[in-house]
């Protein structure tokens, strides 16, 4: 259901979206791939190693840390802000 639900969504956002702005999303995605980073990227039940975050008031926290208080799920994402 939901991987439908993000196929619509593609979908709706690529009508809304200039030919050329496509153009330039698809020619990066491309060279992406090329790069070899998909092969490099943490996957689903992967091991990584620990690292310290700041929370939002610059409080650290180390992944060990967060792990001693149960499942962690790290979200990884891009955007412009």
């Amino acid at each position: 259901m939901l991987k439908e639900k993000l196929e619509a969504m593609k979908a709706a956002s690529a009508e809304q979206i200039p030919p050329e702005t496509l153009a330039i999303m698809q020619q990066a995605k491309e060279r992406l791939a090329a790069s070899g980073i998909f092969e490099r990227v943490i996957k689903v039940g992967d091991t990584i190693p620990d690292f310290n975050l700041a929370d939002a008031q610059g409080r650290q926290f180390g992944l060990a840390e967060l792990r001693r208080m149960g499942p962690v799920l790290i979200s990884l994402y891009r955007g412009v802000w």
